[in-house]
């Protein structure tokens, strides 16, 4: 069910990224997201990090990717942090939450840039003809499987996941381009479901796009955001309009 979240962004601007995919074996991405949030996220007030910060997330227990937690709390008073949980990270919990200072977005939330409507989500939602990963997804987001799993030694968490992982990989190969996209019945579902917004934005298949669609007299725009993998990409809305930016 869509969330109306008072967030009313009128005369101020804000980052929208997702995707990063942080993982330890890829110390360059660390490095270059780190100095994103420093150099660019504080220049602006609000944050939106929409799904996948992390390649995967064990729990808050273990405590991973310590220098990137700490610039994520420290930039709190400049910029505020806002999150929504993507299907590698959705294992993030309230302690890494408030520990670093980002609150937590409904995957759908509504939100206001300048006069426009605009739907945040994580965007794997709308991949509704990939059946075998929303079937996966209905199952393992069950408090009782999030419980049984988190209870598990961390060790065996991370040998689990990086399993998930590369049979994700796999999948991907083997499934057509069409099935992991999003299905645009489910698209158009969402905008009359949510009466016409201006925009919706995700991320999710990595398809760096801005679609436009016209639904009757309402005009509104799709913005996909890319994945973090070999250079980051980012949405800035400034000045009354979104503009796709990268990492320099």
């Amino acid at each position: 069910m869509r969330k109306f979240f008072l967030i009313k962004i009128n005369g101020k601007s804000a980052i929208f990224v997702s995707d990063i995919h942080l993982s330890e074996s890829d110390p360059k991405t660390i490095k270059s997201f780190n100095h994103f949030l420093l150099k660019t996220c504080t220049q602006h007030p609000y944050l939106f990090i929409l799904g996948d910060l992390f390649e995967y997330w064990v729990g808050d227990d273990a405590n991973h990717f310590s220098e990137t937690q700490k610039i994520l709390s420290t930039i709190s008073n400049k910029t505020k942090v806002f999150f929504i949980a993507g299907n590698r990270d959705f294992l993030i919990g309230k302690k890494f939450l408030k520990k670093n200072n980002i609150s937590k977005l409904e995957d759908v939330t509504e939100i206001q840039l300048g006069n426009q409507r605009t739907l945040l989500m994580h965007g794997d939602n709308l991949c509704t003809t990939d059946y075998r990963y929303q079937i996966f997804k209905f199952f393992v987001r069950k408090k009782l499987c999030m419980d049984f799993f988190l209870n598990k030694p961390l060790d065996y968490r991370v040998r689990f996941c990086e399993k998930l992982r590369k049979n994700s990989m796999l999948s991907q190969k083997d499934n057509k381009n069409s099935i992991i996209d999003v299905n645009e019945r489910s698209v158009k579902k969402m905008f009359r479901k949510n009466n016409w917004p201006s925009f919706i934005i995700h991320g999710h298949t990595h398809r760096l796009k801005t679609h436009k669609y016209q639904f009757g007299k309402s005009y509104c725009e799709r913005w996909v955001l890319g994945d973090w993998y070999g250079s980051g990409n980012y949405l800035l809305w400034d000045k009354k309009k979104l503009n796709n930016l990268y990492l320099s």
